[in-house]
């Protein structure tokens, strides 16, 4: 099957949230496997690159139904059936397999433990509300979340049923390029990233097929 990957460097801390916290500890964790390394879920992946789609497809006037039914294509539709299913599966946003091998034999070995991988990894911030009247924290508002440390990469596999077709690539590209904030607090300055798309050898294509789009997004302004 046909590959390419989308690389995704955090450009702040970010949190990969998994909706539960820590007693006494954390109101909020960082999504992670068994040995501490944090990740972002395949799904949640594919559907924050589909909601980037769809807006930029909301832009266009002349062309919207014949890129409405790419996005159909590429990321299916609900309630799918064998003719409307998505033709990418996106993979789990992960660390370096190389690191993650290494450090998993070290835990394995009883050198590491699997909190010191995440420690290492991330950190905890908090943060409070604050009275508007009296210039003071809100009395019970403190909370604190763990993110994953600034300038990690991580990347995710996409993988297709068939070889892809231009228009395919096109829109994931440009996809990939808007996908500019991910996770848990990304609406107050967490989880900035920049995101490429690369083919299975590694290379950037990301420019290189979103120009196909490009044209039509600057026809439909003009």
């Amino acid at each position: 099957m046909p590959v390419c990957t989308l690389k995704i460097k955090l450009l702040s801390d970010t949190t990969f949230g998994r909706g539960d916290g820590v007693a006494g500890l954390i109101d909020q964790e960082v999504e992670h496997d068994c040995y501490g390394f944090p990740y972002l879920r395949g799904r949640t992946l594919k559907g924050l690159l589909s909601e980037e789609c769809d807006n930029l497809i909301a832009m266009l006037t002349n062309y919207r139904e014949s890129w409405e039914k790419v996005a159909c294509d590429l990321f299916g539709t609900l309630g799918s059936t064998i003719g409307t299913i998505a033709s990418i599966h996106v993979g789990d946003a992960c660390l370096p397999e190389d690191l993650r091998q290494a450090v998993a034999f070290q835990i394995e070995d009883k050198t590491l433990t699997k909190s010191e991988v995440l420690d290492s990894l991330t950190t905890i911030r908090r943060q409070t509300a604050i009275d508007t009247k009296s210039g003071t924290s809100d009395e019970g508002s403190l909370r604190s979340f763990r993110v994953v440390l600034r300038d990690l990469c991580f990347t995710a596999d996409l993988i297709f049923e068939t070889k892809p077709s231009n228009e395919i690539l096109s829109l994931l590209a440009v996809g990939t390029m808007a996908l500019r904030r991910l996770g848990s607090g990304r609406n107050r300055g967490r989880g900035h990233v920049q995101c490429t798309l690369n083919d299975s050898e590694g290379n950037d294509i990301t420019r290189e097929y979103a120009k196909l789009f490009g044209t039509e997004i600057k026809e439909a302004v003009a």
